[in-house]
């Protein structure tokens, strides 16, 4: 797959100052646009249609002050949110989406209760190698043992955002892991247990093993006892960070879903060098990732990209979302091969099917 061109620029330096002073207050109009959302206005303005509203209209139903509503309306015009016609703010397309569509609500919610504070040690993350605005909710090493005790919006962001990208591609999964006739199931880095529930649901006969933190384990617990699945799943404690967590052998299929991403390159050879010597010749491994450069459009590589930095200065400061010709490398290079791979399953999740090289 052709890799996205960000070198091409065809912008005038004019433009191009306008584009810098677009980042440089990006964090500020950020707040605004939420605000924008959260405080009732945008709906207003929606609500009002071809004909508009008035700042005036919007801060008396809101009980906002005038200043308030102005001052944020002015930034929604600077930001493409609304425009004016005979002093009457109307909804844009650019505004449509910010109020009603899923993807930018889970992207936002997760920026603003999980990413925005832990930011400003972005550069020393870079500096460190270490996580560190992880310190704003934390003292672990990685996010990853402290999802369960985040504040409750944080712990709510953080999973819908995780479950957005992930949950929309399963059905499509599902399909083609049922195609194997698998009559056992391993899902590394299960989380809350929705995979492994719906495998267990949908495929006939198969059972299931959830491999995850203590935990994040015991959360997946509860969800699972709670759907009546407990004598369809099992589960198995490891932390993949240790190299000496070997783990249990003998799947028919072997499934890992935005998981390796949460690790540095030599952390992952590692975990696939395990997942290999669990492996039976005819086992088969899923690897389920968004890789930037396999994306059909550059909005969706410039979210990747922005994700990355959430790895660096947050979850671990050390891992991304990879490039694939350096992701299939390092496949080959822990003894697998790529037997198949689909593209844009879901919104822009890449499949990767595996078999040990023989």
């Amino acid at each position: 797959m052709k890799k996205a061109d960000f070198g091409h620029d065809k912008r005038s330096a004019f433009e191009a100052k306008t584009e810098a002073q677009k980042i440089a207050f990006g964090p500020v109009m950020f707040q605004a646009a939420r605000a924008l959302v959260k405080l009732g206005i945008l709906e207003l303005v929606s609500a009002a249609g071809s004909s508009g509203i008035s700042s005036e209209d919007i801060s008396k139903r809101l009980k906002l002050s005038r200043y308030g509503a102005g001052v944020l309306l002015d930034a929604g015009l600077s930001m493409g949110i609304v425009k004016m016609q005979e002093e009457k703010y109307i909804l844009t397309k650019t505004g449509f989406f910010m109020l009603n569509d899923n993807m930018t609500r889970v992207n936002m919610d997760f920026v603003h209760d999980v990413c925005y504070e832990p930011f400003f040690y972005l550069e020393e993350s870079v500096r460190t190698g270490k996580p560190e605005g992880l310190k704003v909710f934390g003292e672990w090493k990685t996010i990853y043992p402290g999802l369960q005790f985040l504040p409750e919006n944080a712990k709510k962001s953080w999973f819908g955002f995780d479950h957005f990208y992930s949950d929309v591609a399963f059905p499509e999964i599902i399909h083609l892991i049922a195609g194997d006739n698998p009559s056992t199931l391993m899902d590394i880095g299960g989380n809350t247990g929705k995979f492994a529930m719906q495998c267990v649901t949908q495929i006939p006969g198969l059972k299931a093993t959830i491999v995850d933190l203590p935990d994040t384990l015991n959360a997946a617990k509860k969800n699972i006892i709670a759907a009546g699945l407990a004598d369809k799943i099992q589960f198995f404690a490891a932390d993949m960070l240790k190299p000496e967590n070997e783990l249990p052998a003998g799947f028919d299929t072997i499934w890992m879903s935005q998981f390796l991403d949460c690790f540095s390159e030599e952390q992952i050879h590692s975990i696939l060098i395990r997942a290999v010597k669990s492996m039976t010749d005819h086992s088969f491994l899923y690897i389920l990732e968004l890789f930037w450069d396999r994306q059909k459009y550059e909005a969706s590589s410039y979210s990747l990209n922005a994700t990355s930095l959430y790895f660096t200065c947050l979850a671990n400061g050390n891992s991304r979302m990879y490039h694939s010709v350096d992701f299939f490398r390092m496949i080959e290079e822990a003894g697998l091969k790529i037997v198949e791979i689909n593209d844009h399953i879901g919104i822009s999740h890449t499949l990767v099917k595996c078999m040990k090289s023989l």
